[in-house]
């Protein structure tokens, strides 16, 4: 049987936590950053999680994550 391949553009955007949840970084903190708040840029900082429903195909793109 062949080894599997990871998709390696979902290895960029996504890490596996110890308790077997994805990890990501929020979207619209890149650019255009004058007109947001500082509060709301800040929370853009903190990671978020991977919702539950989308855990099943992210585990097919990174099968040994």
């Amino acid at each position: 049987m062949p080894k599997l391949k990871t998709n390696r553009g979902a290895a960029k955007r996504f890490r596996k936590t110890a308790s077997g949840s994805y990890r990501k970084k929020h979207s619209h903190a890149r650019h255009i950053l004058t007109k947001k708040s500082a509060k709301r840029k800040r929370n853009l900082r903190a990671p978020d999680l991977i919702h539950a429903s989308d855990e099943a195909a992210l585990h097919k793109l990174l099968p040994y994550a």
